[in-house]
Parts: structure tokens; C-alpha cells; sequence
């Protein structure tokens, strides 16, 4: 048959390890150029799925591709650059240093945040962090805190 060469019903196992090897780009890079690359590769794969159209999934790489590059890219870049003096609510929390006021553990505790007493619980669910002992916040989840111990 000519015309454009397929994999057949196996295309889509060809876009599917492109989209990890982007991955594995992605995270020695973190510029998210090849993040965004990745879930078009995912979209085409899914594509490869449900079509044998080898030019349906081309396409479907480059609208996702070059959709995510230029609309979700930007978007989590301010995002991820946002800094912490501007960031409000319980995201000025995350990476803040607090004082233990109750035994933290993997169910309970508490601490004390910027003037507030927060529940808390450990980051290590293993690990018990005493009264007295700094911590820092990892991160907030609902109106508990999840910290680990402070190394200063």
C-alpha cells in the first residue's frame, strides 16, 4: 500500500513512549516546553487508540502541542514565578517556619504560623516532631498544616 507509512494497530505505543521520553526531558530541563510536547504526544497516543489515521494524529500532536506551548505554558510559568510576598491566604503559608505548640504526629498537632495557632500533622507520618521544635510548612491542606522539622 502506498502513501504514509503506519505502525498499524501499534501507533499509538509509538506516541505514548514519545510522550515519556519528553517527560524525561522535561524533568531534566523544567522549562515545560516539553511538558506541554508530552501531552500533545498523550493526546496523538489516545488518538492512535481510537484511529489508524497516522495525518489525524500528526494534527492532533500539533494543535494539542502548540495549544498547551501557548496558552497552559505561560499560564503555569507566572504561576510557578509567582513570589511568596505576593502569594495570599494559605499560599503565603507554604515554606513558612513555625513553632510546635502540641506534639506533631501523622494525625495531629499543633503550631504556630505568623501570629496563628493551625492544626497541624507531619509531613513523615512515621515521624513525631516534640513541642518547642521549628518547623516549616510543606503544605496546606484544608486548615491543617503538613510540616516537617526545621534543619535550623
Amino acid at each position: 500500500m502506498a502513501g504514509v507509512h503506519s505502525f498499524g494497530d501499534y501507533d499509538w505505543v509509538a506516541w505514548f513512549g514519545l510522550a515519556a521520553l519528553f517527560g524525561i526531558v522535561e524533568v531534566t530541563t523544567l522549562d515545560l516546553v516539553f511538558a506541554m510536547l508530552a501531552t500533545g504526544a498523550l493526546a496523538a497516543g489516545v488518538t492512535g487508540i481510537l484511529t489508524d489515521s497516522a495525518p489525524l494524529q500528526i494534527l492532533v500532536f500539533l494543535v494539542v502541542s502548540v495549544a498547551m506551548l501557548a496558552v497552559a505554558r505561560p499560564l503555569a510559568l507566572k504561576h510557578l514565578r509567582t513570589p511568596v510576598a505576593i502569594r495570599t491566604g494559605t499560599a503565603a503559608l507554604i515554606g513558612q517556619r513555625g513553632l510546635v505548640l502540641e506534639a506533631v504526629g501523622a494525625e495531629s498537632g499543633l503550631v504556630k504560623l505568623k501570629g496563628e495557632v493551625w492544626s497541624a500533622r507531619s509531613f513523615d507520618p512515621h515521624h513525631t516532631i516534640e513541642a518547642g521544635r521549628h518547623v516549616d510548612v510543606v503544605q496546606i491542606d484544608g486548615a491543617t498544616a503538613v510540616v516537617y522539622e526545621s534543619e535550623i
